[in-house]
């Protein structure tokens, strides 16, 4: 084993990144206080227990975002224990439950959510014996938390995690919650489930000592800690700042071997400090919780001061309102969505309808620039500050945009460096031009966008997290078209007089059966494809009305009818009645009375249907 004197451990204490040494044997020989901080193994708490073990008529809790993972290796026969015996509950499934330990009963209450059914969200909430429990799993803000009447328990996460509570069964009380660092304690919800004692917490509790045990103890066998080990055995393994995961924890990793003369000694692993990203996270959920405090009635009325954005779907009518918030706050926002979604149009109208609307709005394309010259278009440069820098410099658009907002669409795009001084310049509200030397306060509101998966595209390390929880502020998902059909036929009544006008012809209706093969399609390309297939069909229609004839869509780009899942029959019928009603008003250009003669229907039922339908 190589030693190392006590000078060296103190002085990696003293250190504000994580740093890990270990042998050529995989034995710990330093692990300083930040790495101990960053992967929860101290931590200052804002509750303690003693230590113990959970015992017989116990109340666990459990909020599990994906059985078998982060969870010490969870299975569903391993839940019986509290009394959960159910087939319908798989591997990678989202769980809420909460049973009585070993108490031969069914759980008190459970909820399942598929692995194959994404969803937002997952809550439940309980009552035992006069105890308020409340567990809720957020997809979106990446947390599971676990609340006991005014008291809450909170874990994030990035890709998965088993969050447990435990609840004396005499007492109520609370004598065990989970925190990070739970790999490293042998704290899974297996270990406590199998019986496993666990440790004490807060300020009086022991502090947890790792040197001189296996990293693998210490750390799931993941690529990462794969990677640290054999370095140290001498495999020629090492990187600089690169990201990684341990124990499902995104890191900023670099890695070294250790060498003492020819003879390889082991291996360091330095992780950077994330209190950056913690401190992100806080504020995003601050201010999400500030803008959700609004009314909903008062919402829902002023989603039409967004008459642009057409749709009345309930997964549009949730844009808008997400973007009526948005724009009554200074916070940064982040539109997700396909490409020809229209995120460009909805971050104008987001500043449109804020308090800034009279300043400028500034957009920046970071895909149609090239990497030398995206820098220099954003901060602006001085005179002279590089070969080929124009006579008085150059005016940046974080200077045009001052007072106003400044649009990044295609953030992606953007290298990992001008990603570094994006995230500097957001945290610090301060920039430099390029080759000067005055700092400039910056005032502009930032709104980014993306086609693509961040959190993929971090994982690939072409995205830097701490940027993504930056601008991951007030995230805004424009759903598809496909996900959207019912708003085609007001997106087809927008579109096409607009499209006529702009190239000069008079304007044209469209046949309900053209409609309809729309709606069947699936639109890979989303309302920019759809404004494509109108636009063709306007320019080779003879006469006033598109059918279904003059689109250009495959057959086989048609959506089959028939459907792996069933929906509800009320669902169907009323979906069948709205096409026909709508059917009906096309076919006969709005006539209404029209419309009613041939539905074969009478005046009240015909109105009743307009007003159900929203028509």
């Amino acid at each position: 084993m190589f030693e190392l004197d006590s000078y060296a451990k103190q002085f990696t204490d003293m250190m504000s990144d994580g740093f890990i040494f270990i042998d050529k044997d995989g034995i710990i020989q330093i692990y300083n206080n930040k790495a101990k901080e960053i992967f929860g193994i101290i931590g200052n708490y804002d509750y303690s227990h003693p230590a113990g073990r959970v015992e017989k008529e116990d109340i666990v809790i459990i909020g599990d975002t994906c059985l078998g993972a982060d969870d010490g290796g969870l299975t569903p026969e391993d839940l019986t224990c509290i009394g959960i015996e159910d087939n319908k509950l798989e591997l990678r499934d989202t769980f809420i439950a909460i049973g009585s330990y070993r108490n031969n009963k069914s759980a008190l209450k459970y909820v399942i959510n598929k692995h194959d059914n994404y969803s937002d969200k997952l809550e439940l909430n309980y009552v035992y014996s006069n105890v308020n429990i409340k567990v809720s799993i957020d997809f979106i803000q990446k947390f599971v938390k676990i609340s006991i009447n005014q008291e809450s328990y909170i874990i994030t996460f990035f890709k998965s995690i088993g969050h447990i509570v435990v609840l004396d069964g005499k007492t109520n009380k609370m004598k065990f919650c989970q925190t990070m660092g739970y790999t490293a304690r042998g704290e899974s919800i297996y270990d406590l489930l199998a019986g496993k004692p666990y440790k004490a917490k807060g300020i009086e509790s022991e502090s947890f000592d790792v040197i001189g045990r296996n990293i693998f103890e210490i750390h799931k066998d993941n690529d990462t800690i794969k990677d640290f080990y054999y370095s140290a055995k001498g495999f020629d393994i090492s990187y600089i700042n690169q990201y990684k995961e341990i124990n499902g924890k995104s890191s900023i990793c670099s890695l070294y071997p250790v060498n003492k003369g020819d003879e390889i000694v082991g291996a360091v692993l330095k992780i950077d400090d994330m209190s950056e990203f913690k401190k992100a996270i806080k504020e995003r959920d601050e201010a999400l919780k500030n803008l959700y405090e609004i009314e909903s009635k008062l919402i829902f009325e002023e989603t039409n001061i967004l008459p642009g954005y057409v749709g009345d779907s309930k997964e549009i009518l949730n844009v808008k309102k997400l973007a009526i918030k948005a724009s009554k706050s200074n916070s940064t926002v982040l539109i997700l969505g396909e490409s020809g979604t229209g995120k460009s149009i909805l971050a104008k109208m987001i500043h449109d309808n804020s308090k800034i609307k009279n300043k400028p709005f500034i957009i920046l394309n970071c895909a149609a620039i090239p990497e030398t010259l995206l820098e220099s278009e954003l901060f602006g440069y001085e005179e002279g500050a590089f070969t080929g820098a124009k006579n008085g410099g150059k005016v940046g658009l974080f200077e045009l945009a001052q007072g106003g907002t400044l649009f990044l669409d295609e953030i992606c795009e953007m290298s990992l460096f001008l990603q570094a001084k994006l995230l500097q310049v957001l945290q610090d509200k301060t920039y430099y031009k390029l080759g000067g030397k005055q700092i400039t306060e910056l005032d502009v509101r930032i709104i980014v966008a993306t086609n693509k998966n961040l959190e993929e595209e971090i994982q690939k390390g072409r995205f830097r997290d701490d940027l993504y929880y930056r601008i991951n502020v007030f995230p805004i998902l424009i759903p598809t078209l496909r996900e959207r059909k019912q708003d085609i036929y007001p997106l087809v009544k927008s579109i096409l007089p607009k499209i006529c006008s702009r190239i000069g012809c008079e304007e044209k209706g469209i046949s309900a059966e053209a409609i309809n093969l729309l709606k069947n399609y699936e639109f890979p390309g989303n309302i920019r494809e759809l404004e494509n297939i109108l636009e063709r069909a306007i320019n080779i229609t003879e006469g006033s009305t598109i059918f279904s004839s003059h689109l250009n869509i495959p057959n086989n780009s048609i959506k089959n009818p028939i459907s792996n899942s069933m929906k509800p029959l009320k669902e169907i019928l009323e979906e069948t009645e709205k096409s026909a009603m709508l059917n009906a008003l096309i076919l006969n250009n709005g006539n209404k009375k029209a419309a009613m003669k041939s539905l074969n229907i009478g005046k009240t039922n015909f109105y009743e249907k307009i007003k159900k339908y929203s028509l």
